[in-house]
Formats: structure tokens, sequence, C-alpha cells
């Protein structure tokens, strides 16, 4: 016989260790699939900071993360709770309220106070990273174009966009430690300049001049790449980084100008 669309419903206990088992697993995924360790390809989470702000900047996102996480969750909690405790039942009236200030006081007033307290976070760190540089050791240019990044070093006179600069193009070295500032710029079209293991990003536009730094603190290979769709051939303009230690860097800048 078909039920009739009106019964209550009987399982509010297995509806809350559904939930129950969700709220769980918000504990054990942070702790094995978004494991910092696990190897690259097979990674599900953040790759690894590489800079000397990448932590700044991942500390703050789990920040976000946690208070959003935990508040969507008892939101949602809530949500569940009401709709089985008030649902319909044969022979009870619904009732009607206009709410209650105190609650509504509550639920505006603890927002708010979460925003501005991560406002104030985020802008300790916005500052940090896209204020002054603190004093350079190396000065780069980059400068985009379809579908490449064109890398320019000073040369002997230490003084770029001058007659003994050493290009390269989708080759970017920097030495470890050290502090560098990048010109970012471009050639045709807006691209944008995306270091993911370094946290950073910045627009490279046409006729615009801007920088950035860096301070990278970890030896390897990584990646740049275009986080703008810059044309027919964006889905190829990568580049590749080379973080190695200072005197590394100074011979593979030798090599380079003398091939040059």
């Amino acid at each position: 016989m078909r039920s009739d669309w009106r019964e209550p419903v009987r399982a509010p206990r297995a509806a809350l260790r559904v939930f129950g088992a969700a709220l769980g697993a918000l504990t054990v995924v942070p702790t094995s699939l978004w494991a910092q360790d696990a190897p690259a390809r097979a990674r599900y989470w953040f790759p690894p900071a590489v800079s000397s702000y990448g932590g700044k900047v991942d500390h703050l996102f789990m920040v976000v993360l946690w208070i959003t996480g935990i508040i969507f969750f008892l939101v949602e909690g809530a949500l569940l709770y009401f709709l089985i405790r008030y649902r319909r039942r044969e022979g009870q009236p619904a009732s009607y309220i206009h709410g209650h200030t105190g609650v509504e006081v509550i639920w505006t007033v603890v927002p708010a106070i979460i925003v501005v307290m991560l406002a104030f976070s985020s802008q300790r760190v916005w500052s940090y990273i896209q204020g002054p540089p603190p004093p350079h050791q190396l000065e780069i240019e980059v400068k985009a174009e379809q579908f490449a990044w064109n890398i320019r070093y000073a040369g002997a006179d230490g003084q770029l966009n001058t007659a003994d600069d050493i290009e390269t193009i989708n080759q970017l070295h920097l030495p470890v430690n050290q502090v560098v500032l990048v010109h970012v710029t471009s050639k045709d079209v807006i691209h944008s300049f995306f270091l993911p293991q370094f946290r950073i990003k910045r627009d490279a536009v046409p006729g615009l001049n801007t920088s950035i730094w860096l301070q990278p603190i970890t030896e390897g290979h990584f990646e740049i790449v275009c986080a703008e769709l810059c044309g027919l051939g964006h889905y190829r303009m990568r580049g590749f980084v080379v973080i190695e230690s200072p005197e590394a860097f100074r011979a593979w800048l030798e090599q380079t100008k003398r091939a040059g």
C-alpha cells in the first residue's frame, strides 16, 4: 500500500548520525587527502610553499577555512534539526512567530566581529607582501607575450635594459634565501604571472610596469603559469623556475651569458 505523503518522518536519529559522520570527516580529511607530504602527482591540497611569505598566506587561508567550515556545519546541522523537530504532524496545528530580538542581534554581531577580525588579519599579510619590498640582492624583469615569458637579468653593469643584459625564455633561475625584485609587464595582451608555490600572482599589463618581490627558501624546480585567458595558446604558456644555491645561480648566469 502506498504511504500517505502526510505521514510524519520517523527517522530523525538516522539523519543526525549522517550529519555527525560528515562533521567527523572535517577532522579526518586534512590529515589524509590534504596532507602536505603527499606525492606531487597525488596532491589534493596546496603545493608546497617555497617563499618566505607562503606560510603566512596558507595560515590565513586555513583560519578562514576552519571558521567558515565550522559555521557551515553548525548552520546546516541546525537546519536539519529544525526540519525534523518541527516537521508537520497530524493533529498539530502550525504556529507562527515573529522572531527573537536577542537571537537576531547575536547572529548579526558575531559574524560582523569575525569579518572585521579577518579583515585586519588579511590586511597585515597583504601589506607585508604588497607593501614596500625589503632590500633586494637581485633585480629582474619578466615580460609576458603570447605565449611565453621573457626573463631579463642585468649584466655586468647591474642595470636592466642595457646592452649587456642576459635574456632567457620561460627559464627563471633564482638564488635561494635572497630577496628578488621582479618587474612585471606585457608586450601584447593582459597576462597573469602566477607562481603557485610562491603564493604570488601579478597581472602583466601592456604599458604598465609593476613590481613584486620574492624570497625563495627551498631549492627545487617549479612552474610559472599564466592565470589569465590570453588567447588560443594560453594553455601552453608555461615557464619553469629553478631555485638553487647562490653559487649555482652565478655559474648558470655566466654560462647563459657565454651561450648568448
